[in-house]
């Protein structure tokens, strides 16, 4: 089965990235991986300190996703899969493309202002290598638009 991984955080453009997976994979019979970043967080000397540092980026980073995961299963019907991982966003990513053979697609969204991301420079510089497409949508897309692409 096809599945479109979508990175998410709190951005209007992961949302929007994520709304253009969806229907996709709702067009498709495919299926959504979605996956939530928490940064590596800087050496703190005192390790219950550093514990509750991670583990609120931790609950973070599932609340964004549960909230988008929750408007998907609602809109398009379909049920995501959710990991969530913790390190260098390009690696974890390169890694969860390696590791799974069903992705099909890469789906990114893009600031609507602002330069482009470190995922969209570091994986759109190296899109030949990639072992599938890279979509990258346009975050300043609306709600209709998104679903005409789609």
């Amino acid at each position: 089965m096809r599945a479109y991984l979508v990175v998410i955080d709190e951005t209007q453009e992961a949302k929007a990235a994520l709304r253009f997976a969806a229907r996709r994979a709702a067009r498709t019979g495919g299926t959504v991986e979605i996956l939530a970043l928490i940064p590596q967080q800087e050496f703190v000397q005192w390790g219950g300190v550093q514990a509750a540092i991670e583990e609120e980026a931790r609950l973070r980073a599932e609340a964004a996703v549960v909230q988008a995961s929750g408007a998907i299963v609602e809109e398009a019907g379909v049920r995501p899969s959710i990991t969530v991982k913790q390190g260098d966003p390009v690696k974890a990513v390169s890694e969860m493309l390696k590791e799974r053979q069903d992705i099909a697609a890469f789906v990114l969204g893009a600031a609507a202002e602002d330069a482009p991301g470190p995922l969209i420079t570091h994986f759109s510089g190296n899109a030949g290598s990639l072992p599938c497409p890279l979509m990258i949508v346009p975050g300043h897309l609306s709600d209709e638009a998104l679903d005409q692409l789609s």
